[in-house]
């Protein structure tokens, strides 16, 4: 809970600083989000401890390829901070120069996020919806199967 209320305020002070995408991301993320997934969790955790059976090498294996393909994938990027970067060829110098003019925010960031990529931001909100859904629609299925087992046990 405190990670919730640590995120509240981090987004209050991001709404002070005109970062009211970042600001609203954190508060969606940070307080909405995370504080969903660990009251679930804690939800989900028996008074006793089961056993546990897992084949420990099968994950290893999935994580290991993933991680070996995710490496691959970034051999071809250029290196960090490369001034020659094709972003930093045309599309900063362009967003830096014209974003005061057009949009008028302070942030750099707000108004690129909020102007020039709103509608990517708005599907990216509404994936954090979609997601938060349904998690809570798992979790109140897993629920109704467990009631619904211990009636049938009695």
């Amino acid at each position: 809970m405190l990670f919730g209320i640590y995120s509240l305020l981090s987004a209050a002070v991001f709404v002070v600083l005109d970062a009211v995408d970042v600001a609203f991301t954190e508060a969606a993320v940070g307080a909405g989000i995370s504080s969903i997934l660990v009251l679930g969790a804690l939800s989900l955790i028996g008074k006793k401890q089961e056993a546990v059976h897992s084949k420990p090498l099968l994950a290893l294996i999935l994580v290991s390829v993933t991680g070996a393909m995710l490496v691959y994938g970034t051999l071809d990027l250029p290196s960090f901070g490369d001034p020659n970067a094709p972003a930093h060829q045309h599309v900063a110098p362009r967003y830096i120069n014209e974003s005061p003019k057009e949009i008028g925010v302070p942030n750099m960031v707000t108004s690129v996020l909020a102007s020039y990529r709103g509608y990517d931001t708005l599907g990216e909100v509404t994936v954090i919806f979609t997601a938060g859904i349904g998690v809570l629609a798992l979790l109140g299925r897993r629920r109704r199967q467990r009631t619904d087992s211990t009636e049938a046990q009695r």
